[in-house]
């Protein structure tokens, strides 16, 4: 079909509708049906089109390893937090924490073996620190901040054992597709990791809020408190405090009975009263999963490979992440077994977690089939005869990031805007000559902006929920640091695409 502005109408119409929406998938179904009916333009014609594009999308092999992935990531978590393993982490983890600092300090560590999806961390982190709060004298919003900026932020960073890694390859390679660029997309991936600049800003906001901001308001709510109260009730609650503490740090925490027990007890996506409180069942499918992937994705690219990082960016990273995670899955179910956890409650509890991500794998059907549709329309051409001529080369990147936050800050989703965004913004950096690293990065950072700062990301929403916080009032609270990060990024955006073009 011969390139023209209509080549664009699929995409221009996805964004309006999904910010009217606050929903991705019924902008994406529209654009969808929009470039079908102007492939064929007839009543049934549009409808088998659209039909076509999906099925045959779907049917691409990477495209169903990506599937498969997802399915199965929300599947083990699942098992897992039916037998107990993040309920047992949870207990595990509260008996060690023993003032405010190092309980905030275990919210960032903690990163290390919860990083595998922002919402596993979040219903793992967030009820530890829920039950300790009142003891620790935590508000819920400096809980919530910390817990957040090392969820999405910092999932997106890492290139291996993620929820996130298979789509954010399928993505790029979706686009560099569109631009006709033969490169290997989780190379790729990998080397634009350190242009995500609003996840390492808000990293670093975030460590300042966490330990500098938010000590300074205790203190000063503290001294204030002295202030007002008589000397001789302030002397009074100090001592039933130290009777407390000291109560407290003498014996184990009543999974039942006390404040922290209920806490724990009733938090919403974590696990249910009846939960075993199994530790093991955390840590080891998830050291498993993570060795797993290291070593065969090392096997996978080592013949030939002069390195041992070299290895890794010759490997089929997704097809290596998709073996150890099926690995894991088996043995975790065989070691669960062993415990006497009934085969069938597993299964049912795998297929309902895997079916919690329905809703993602058809928001990916429709962007692979989306982005078919824009290219047969003459998306690349056009884009190379017209819209590269608007915008300055080394505007690409930091224009990209600052269309693309304000995007996910209105619906509030990170996979939809990358979806969104990464066609378009390949496409104008291969026909501009602008560096394609930048400009990924910029479509990355702009997408985990929304996650973390808008009030309809469901990490926010499912935060808000198990520390009982209103939800646009605490986004009100996150959103100047995260305003600060992403002015630091946008400027980084725009100095490195003028150093690299």
């Amino acid at each position: 079909m011969e390139p023209s502005w209509k080549a664009l109408l699929p995409f221009l119409v996805v964004i309006p509708i999904s910010i009217w929406t606050k929903q991705v998938i019924p902008g994406l179904f529209v654009g969808l049906l929009v470039g079908s009916y102007l492939m064929t333009p007839s009543l049934l014609g549009g409808l088998r089109t659209m039909l076509h594009y999906v099925v045959d999308n779907l049917m691409q092999t990477n495209n169903i390893r990506i599937i498969i992935f997802l399915y199965v990531f929300a599947g083990l978590v699942s098992m897992i937090k039916y037998t107990g393993g993040i309920k047992g982490f949870v207990h595990l983890v509260s008996k060690k924490v023993k003032s405010a600092k190092t309980a905030m300090m275990l919210t960032w560590i903690s990163t290390m073996v919860t990083f595998s999806d922002p919402d596993f961390r979040i219903v793992t982190v967030a009820p530890i620190m829920k039950a300790l709060r009142k003891r620790l004298g935590l508000s819920s919003q400096q809980i919530g901040f910390a817990i957040e900026v090392t969820s999405n932020p910092v999932v997106a960073l890492i290139p291996i054992a993620t929820a996130f890694v298979g789509y954010m390859v399928s993505v790029i390679d979706k686009a560099l597709d569109t631009a006709g660029i033969g490169v290997e997309p989780y190379i790729v991936y990998v080397r634009s990791i350190p242009f995500n600049f609003f996840s390492y800003a808000i990293i670093a906001v975030g460590l300042y809020y966490s330990f500098f901001v938010y000590s300074r308001k205790k203190q000063a709510a503290a001294s204030e408190a002295r202030q007002e109260m008589p000397i001789q009730r302030w002397n009074e609650r100090l001592e039933l405090e130290m009777a407390e503490e000291q109560r407290l740090d003498g014996g184990e925490p009543n999974e039942a009975q006390g404040e922290e027990g209920d806490a724990m007890q009733t938090c919403p996506r974590a696990y249910q009263k009846e939960t075993p409180v199994k530790p093991w069942n955390l840590i080891v499918p998830l050291s498993i999963v993570l060795v797993l992937t290291l070593f065969l994705s090392w096997w996978d690219g080592h013949r030939g490979a002069r390195t041992f990082w070299e290895a890794f960016l010759q490997s089929d990273a997704l097809g290596a992440m998709l073996e150890a995670l099926l690995f894991t899955v088996i043995i975790t179910v065989a070691f669960f077994l062993w415990q006497r956890f009934k085969l069938n409650d597993l299964l049912t509890h795998f297929v309902k977690g895997g079916n919690e991500l329905i809703s993602v794998i058809l928001m990916l059907a429709l962007i692979w089939a989306l982005s078919a549709v824009a290219e047969d329309l003459g998306f690349s051409q056009y884009i190379t005869g017209h819209v590269k001529q608007w915008i300055p080369p080394f505007f690409v990147a930091p224009i990209l990031f600052l269309l693309g936050a304000v995007i996910s800050y209105f619906i509030g989703s990170s996979w939809g805007t990358w979806g969104m965004l990464m066609p378009l913004g390949v496409t104008l950096a291969s026909q501009s000559g602008t560096n394609i690293l930048p400009v990924i990065g910029a479509v990355f950072a702009s997408g985990t902006f929304g996650a973390f700062a808008s009030p309809l990301s469901d990490n926010t929403v499912t935060l808000c929920t198990i520390l009982d916080l209103p939800v646009m009032e605490y986004a009100r609270t996150k959103l100047i640091p995260s305003l600060i990060a992403a002015g630091i990024a946008a400027v980084l955006f725009g100095a490195t695409s003028f150093l690299l073009h």
